[in-house]
């Protein structure tokens, strides 16, 4: 059953609410951060990609940007604009994008969990972006961007979330990027119990998004156990920071493929090598599939609708069942020639936040073929998990984005 319990937060002064939370260190690059941190000298991104205050070319994992990182959180923390609760609290975070809300309770989840599959995976890791995020959590001492957490809805736990929302005033209540966000603080320690007793009978949890991060987190905390061999399990660097939402108010966006050529066929040779397998239709505007099985396509200026047949869906196979898997094993493996999409350099993804209207630009620049797809559900993500399975790469795409420094976990205080 899962853990999940309060902690003592840094989080920002109400003054600071919407200076401070920024997107998560991966969703841009150091140019990119650069321009989003000007004029704003308390925008998180000064401790999540710390190298925007190093000089331009610095590398990003050179010891420096981890020490500079450390010397940024604690400035905000010693100058007051990041401020600690004095007990351990859990937290309601709610985020309202496109008129769609997901309230999620922020709290931390164990490392023993993880590693005993109470909280389960979908994704592979790569080493390097693991080292670099174990170097920022042991550096920093701390969390600094919440894991994206999902269960099973749990009526109980929606009661009092609800209840709590309705008798209390959020904290915090801005805009950033669109969504709007609000956070209110659970300080009751009689309600933070009931909450981890409900989450105690939780019978896992899944990782919707950061699994680099995570896996870190649970690496740095075993090289602190190490480190202290008598440790009690009750020392922060066991738990890390997350945020957990009942899996009915998530979805998952489309993520979708182009293709920078069509491996030496024409046009007409690919569509006809297509029809084998799928059924290809031509199309009057822009399609977006409505239903599982189903994919748009854009060549040339031409949308097409395709439709898997019968005999290639494996309804058996979690995995294989997905429309990523299906495009994958049918049409960029055979007849493209992409076997290794995680790095080849003649496909590139893109999230479902940019529309269909990137994939009529980036075909009309620097790629020749798009594939709109459907996108993969929650059901789908948790069937895979609990198998053990894994999905293949970009199959889901979450919207909206948690924010980091909203709230930072210490792991030795």
């Amino acid at each position: 059953m899962a853990v999940f319990r309060g902690f003592k937060a840094f989080r920002p002064a109400v003054d600071k609410q919407a200076q401070i939370p920024a997107l998560p260190y991966d969703v841009m690059n150091s140019e990119e951060a650069r321009e989003m941190v000007k004029g704003n000298p308390y925008s998180f991104l000064h401790v999540d990609k710390a190298e925007i205050d190093l000089p331009v070319g610095t590398d990003i994992y050179d010891d420096a940007v981890y020490e500079k990182a450390k010397e940024n959180l604690l400035s905000l923390e010693n100058s007051g604009a990041l401020v600690q609760d004095s007990t351990p609290c859990l937290y309601i975070y709610k985020q309202v994008m496109n008129d769609r809300a997901q309230i999620g309770i922020v709290g931390c989840a164990s490392i023993d969990d993880y590693m005993n599959n109470v909280i389960k995976k979908h994704e592979h890791t790569l080493a390097k972006k693991e080292i670099d995020r174990i170097r920022h959590v042991d550096t920093c001492d701390a969390n600094t961007g919440p894991i994206f957490l999902t269960y099973k809805n749990n009526d109980k736990i929606n009661d009092i979330v609800s209840g709590w929302m309705n008798d209390y005033q959020a904290v915090y209540h801005f805009t950033a990027d669109g969504v709007e966000q609000t956070v209110w603080v659970i300080d009751d320690s009689e309600i933070v119990s009931q909450l981890s007793a409900l989450f105690g009978s939780v019978p896992a949890m899944y990782i919707a998004d950061g699994h680099h991060r995570c896996a870190s987190a649970v690496k740095v905390g075993q090289k602190r156990r190490e480190d202290k061999p008598n440790y009690t399990g009750e020392e922060e660097f066991n738990f890390f920071l997350a945020v957990a939402f009942p899996d009915e108010q998530l979805e998952i966006m489309d993520y979708n493929r182009v293709v920078k050529d069509l491996n030496g066929s024409s046009t007409e040779e690919f569509i006809e090598k297509l029809s084998d397998k799928f059924i290809v239709e031509k199309s009057d505007g822009r399609f977006k599939p409505s239903k599982k099985h189903t994919f748009g396509m854009l060549i040339k200026n031409q949308w097409y609708s395709l439709e898997a047949k019968a005999e290639i869906i494996d309804d058996s196979n979690p995995v294989a069942r997905l429309d990523v898997s299906i495009l994958q094993d049918n049409v960029l493996s055979p007849i493209l020639n992409i076997t290794d999409p995680k790095n080849d350099d003649r496909i590139d993804f893109i999230g479902g936040i940019r529309g269909l209207e990137e994939l009529e630009k980036r075909t009309s620049s620097d790629m020749t073929l798009a594939f709109a797809m459907y996108p993969t559900t929650v059901d789908d993500l948790m069937a895979i998990a609990d198998a053990g399975l894994i999905m293949p790469p970009k199959s889901t795409w979450f919207e909206p984005k948690l924010l980091s420094g909203l709230f930072i976990h210490h792991l030795s205080y």
